[in-house]
């Protein structure tokens, strides 16, 4: 006779029976925070306890412990909607240590945060922050008095001006110890102010800027530095350069929207010839003739600037022609931008002298000025004899249309024959 067993599960079957690795795995991912274990496995083993890991270890224990991997993409993409690695060097850690500072300095109140907050913060972080995009910083919590009232009278004292300066995070606590830092960008700012609105939430006072100024010289690997929005007058931008003065790796400086003039463009003139820096940005501050020319005599003595941004300035022919003058004595600028500065012919006749001996310039934009058709076709002239602009920018200059058509012609020319160099 023979007997039949009936296995009590009929779906059971030797295939489900979970391996002992795995369940060794297992018992890594659920004992993690008090025994890590992780750098004597395989590379297909720290990849499963990376994907399995709870999110809500502490940074003390993962942050120099786990490489760039799985275990970084999920906190990413559980803490932001949007995550493009491709800004990040394809590196989720870079990713999420510069957002996760970033926020703890754009949430940071002076005189209330902690400053521990952050500095605690700085042995996890410093080797995977690169660059910081902070576009928020806020101010202190004012104290109002209150409202008395004497004899039906209202008494009460606002006393939200008396303050006198009100600063904003001191980044002298944190840059230098940021080993890896390669990129500034602050807006001193408040996203959602709301009825709270005052004109001193959109400006760096002057100890903030003589903090940041320091801060910045301490930082030694910072290579770009970019201060916009930030109500900089020329008082704080001399006050900044001070300190930039020398910088061993500065090598791009953006001071665009802000309120420079001519005394700030000054000391930015000095700058450019004690520093190594490649590109400047002083797009849409009150930088007038006056101001075009310190910066030009500097372009004229040796210089390393590749780019030069003085787009929406106040700079008329007298800063024009003395910008574009310094380029005959200059050989290293590649790129000029002095659109809507309210210059005119005169400017593209001293421009198409310097086409015609220039060979180091690659892009020019003269769009929205008032060139004429004189000035048109000057630069039509001058740039059938260049071999070198390879975009040029004259929208609404009042040129006609045949001068830029001819223009246009050259610069294909030219962009073929840099194809064909590259080749």
């Amino acid at each position: 006779m023979m007997r039949r067993i009936i296995g009590e599960d009929p779906l059971w079957s030797l295939a489900i029976v979970p391996r002992l690795s795995d369940l060794c795995l297992q018992c890594i991912v659920d004992n993690f925070e008090e025994k890590p274990i992780y750098e004597g496995l395989t590379v297909t083993q720290k990849d499963l306890v990376q994907e399995r890991l709870c999110l809500s270890l502490p940074l003390q224990l993962t942050a120099n412990l786990l490489p760039d991997g799985p275990y970084w993409r999920r906190c990413c993409q559980q803490k932001w909607d949007v995550c493009d690695v491709s800004q990040y060097d394809h590196s989720w850690k870079r990713m999420f240590f510069e957002r996760h500072l970033k926020n703890i300095i754009e949430l940071f109140i002076p005189n209330e945060t902690d400053p521990n907050v952050v500095l605690h913060m700085v042995p996890l972080c410093k080797n995977y922050v690169k660059r910081l995009d902070i576009s928020q910083l806020l101010l202190p919590i004012k104290e109002h008095q209150r409202e008395e009232e004497e004899d039906g009278s209202d008494l009460a004292v606002d006393t939200q001006y008396d303050v006198p300066g009100i600063d904003h995070f001191d980044f002298g606590i944190l840059l230098d110890k940021l080993t890896n830092l390669e990129e500034l960008h602050l807006m001193y700012g408040v996203k959602q102010c709301g009825m709270n609105f005052e004109w001193k939430m959109f400006e760096m006072t002057e100890r903030d800027c003589e903090s940041l100024g320091k801060a910045v010289k301490s930082c030694r690997t910072l290579k770009l530095l970019r201060l916009h929005q930030s109500h900089i007058e020329d008082k704080k931008c001399r006050l900044l350069v001070k300190y930039l003065m020398d910088h061993p790796c500065l090598r791009e400086l953006d001071f665009s929207y802000n309120l420079i003039g001519d005394s700030g463009a000054r000391a930015i003139g000095k700058l450019l010839t004690n520093s190594k820096l490649e590109i400047l940005n002083m797009c849409d501050n009150n930088v007038s003739g006056v101001g075009a020319k310190a910066i030009a005599h500097a372009l004229s003595k040796h210089s390393s600037l590749l780019s030069l941004n003085l787009r929406l300035n106040h700079l008329r022919d007298e800063g024009g022609e003395a910008i574009v003058e310094a380029l005959l004595k200059n050989n290293t600028l590649r790129h000029l931008h002095l659109g809507g500065n309210k210059m005119t012919c005169l400017t593209a006749f001293a421009l198409s002298q310097v086409l015609v001996q220039n060979n180091s310039l690659k892009s020019i934009n003269l769009s929205c000025n008032k060139l004429g058709e004189e000035g048109g076709k000057a630069l039509e002239e001058a740039m059938s004899h260049n071999t070198s602009v390879t975009e040029f920018y004259i929208c609404l200059t009042e040129v006609n249309e045949q001068s830029v058509s001819s223009i246009n012609q050259v610069v294909w020319t030219n962009q073929s024959l840099q194809l064909k160099k590259q080749a």
